[in-house]
């Protein structure tokens, strides 16, 4: 039985497309979701609140940053 509290890591969308070794993870935190380097699921994960994450993506996708 897994673990109701481990985190469901999911790769970018884009992934497939490109596997250049640079994917990214994101998974839900409770309130917050997290972002890791798929080459390091191990490693350290970036924890940001759901309004950060969505301002970050509209920014992108605007090509603002």
């Amino acid at each position: 039985m897994r673990d109701a509290q481990a985190p469901v890591w999911r790769k970018s969308s884009y992934s497939a497309e490109q596997d250049f070794g640079t994917c990214v993870e994101v998974a839900e935190l409770g309130s917050h979701l997290g972002v890791r380097d798929s080459k390091d699921p191990s490693g350290p994960h970036l924890t940001f609140s759901r309004d950060s994450w969505s301002a970050f993506v509209r920014a992108i996708r605007s090509r603002s940053l």
